[in-house]
């Protein structure tokens, strides 16, 4: 199969991605009920309404691409599939529903392995960011770039609960941490300069890194798992070894701080 991933493409599923925030916020306002995928993993019914509109939309914008996404059964079909489409309805569920305004529409594209495209979404703040690799990255339509000034100490973006268990204590004494929700969301804002990096040691899956991943290195900026390493995605299992995410400028720094073995 033959595709051209083109900035006609991205924004077409921009258009999509951006629908199905709207989506997400009349839910919002009219009312969802929430149920728990374990312990303490909240699902609504918006992430469900979501994940349906953007399965039918995308699959018929792209016919035989494959699909991933944490709120669909997961269909292995997928691992033969040229192109895949790699997708979190609502990265930050927990932030929705407790109505803090950092939750995240994930859309990526992953070409044999590489996300080659990323469309985040912040529905509650409407800012659209977009990545396309060799074409560059926007937000709301005005280029980005991962880069910015380096001042005397770094600044992170944390996640919420990481930082509630103490994770970031460590890294206090040459970083400034900010706790931010989501990682999708995370992720698009170091794609657009506004902190030096973010990073997670724990495990995550695909859906929730994959639009991310294709924004910072679209915008410039440097993302791997926690030892280095780049990632290749659609796999048969999703777990990702953690992720560390930086402008050009930060990276290796950040790197040698996290001391990863």
């Amino acid at each position: 199969m033959f595709i051209v991933i083109d900035t006609s493409l991205l924004q077409a599923v921009a258009q999509l991605v951006r629908d199905a925030g709207d989506i997400v916020e009349d839910i919002a306002k009219k009312g969802y009920d929430t149920q728990f995928k374990g312990a303490s993993d909240p699902v609504t019914t918006a992430d469900l309404a979501c994940d349906t509109f953007l399965r039918e939309r995308l699959l018929t914008l792209l016919p035989g691409s494959g699909w991933l996404s944490e709120e669909t059964r997961d269909d292995l079909s997928r691992l033969d599939m040229e192109y895949v489409w790699i997708v979190d309805p609502i990265d930050g569920t927990r932030e929705f529903v407790e109505g803090v305004p950092q939750y995240a529409v994930s859309v990526a594209l992953a070409e044999r392995g590489k996300a080659v495209l990323g469309v985040i979404c912040n529905p509650a703040l409407r800012d659209l960011f977009a990545g396309l690799a060799g074409s560059g990255a926007w937000l709301n339509g005005n280029p980005i770039r991962s880069s910015r000034a380096r001042g005397e100490r770094l600044t992170v973006l944390g996640s919420r609960s990481e930082i509630k268990r103490g994770e970031f204590v460590p890294f206090e004494r040459t970083m400034s941490v900010e706790a931010v929700g989501s990682i999708a969301y995370k992720l698009a804002l170091i794609g657009a300069g506004h902190a030096d990096a973010t990073f997670s040691l724990g495990p995550k899956n695909e859906w929730d890194i994959a639009a991310g991943v294709a924004i910072v290195e679209a915008a410039g900026g440097r993302v791997t798992d926690k030892t280095g390493r780049p990632y290749v995605f659609n796999q048969r299992h999703t777990l990702v070894n953690g992720i560390v995410a930086a402008t050009a400028e930060a990276y290796a720094d950040v790197m040698e701080q996290l001391h990863v073995e």
